[in-house]
């Protein structure tokens, strides 16, 4: 009896542990057949990376529209751990969002645009979404907000400098004019005092500066949203170029 009892306590014994490899090894198999494969012929562009890019075209708050395109080219290769994603000479499109003039006597020119399509020297194209981190390449303008709105700097200075070569002018055609139309020096400082402040509020109330960016312009472009990229095809335009 008591070999009977060991001989069965051997035999569940084995038996739960074959059960229990089995569940393991169904597990394992479940766990494999669920798991996303992975792509050794993807690549991705991370969201927050930032590419530099020239523009090929010039672009002015004068005469720019919402929706007018916008066409650029990488100036210098992409680089993720040696591998080339972004060759130099990639040609990036987009458009103009919002454009916005300065006003007369107050407020600042301004125009959005974003980047929608990056095509390779190949012809490979992907859809790319993309806006202006900064501008290095401009001068007299700067990123104002986490859009990428670019606007002009503010011309406060010149404007109290035109008004006050304004005044100046003015108030020596007033006094002329003043001086000629009542003959004597009463009228010549009216007229003085009258053209002083037609010269100031010429000064003043005109137009600002338009937002300009030249042909060549410099523009750090930055990756809203992840970009996959298809491996062989990169390859392909990074030897190329």
């Amino acid at each position: 009896m008591h070999r009977f009892l060991v001989v069965l306590f051997l035999a569940v014994a084995a038996w739960t542990q074959t059960s229990d490899a089995n569940s393991a090894s169904a597990a394992k198999a479940s766990r494999s057949a669920t798991a996303p494969a992975v792509d050794s012929k993807q690549l991705t562009i991370p969201a927050g990376s930032q590419i530099p890019i020239s523009l090929t075209q010039a672009i002015s708050t004068k005469n720019a529209r919402d929706g007018d395109a916008v066409y650029a080219q990488t100036t210098f290769p992409f680089v993720i751990n040696d591998r080339i994603l972004v060759p130099s000479g990639t040609y990036i499109q987009g458009k103009i969002s919002s454009v916005k003039r300065a006003g007369h006597g107050h407020g600042r020119a301004e125009i959005l645009m974003h980047f929608t399509t990056m095509i390779f020297p190949t012809g490979y194209t992907v859809m790319l979404p993309a806006s202006i981190e900064n501008t290095p390449g401009a001068e007299k303008q700067s990123v104002k907000d986490s859009e990428g709105t670019i606007q002009e700097d503010s011309d406060t200075g010149k404007r109290v400098e035109d008004a006050a070569k304004g005044g100046a002018v003015g108030t020596v055609a007033g006094a002329t004019a003043g001086g000629v139309a009542t003959g004597g020096l009463n009228g010549a400082r009216v007229g003085a005092g009258a053209g002083a402040a037609a010269g100031v509020a010429w000064a003043l109330l005109k137009r600002g500066q338009d937002v300009r960016l030249e042909v060549g312009t410099s523009i750090q472009m930055e990756v809203q949203r992840a970009i996959i990229l298809d491996a062989s095809r990169i390859t392909l335009a990074s030897n190329r170029n």
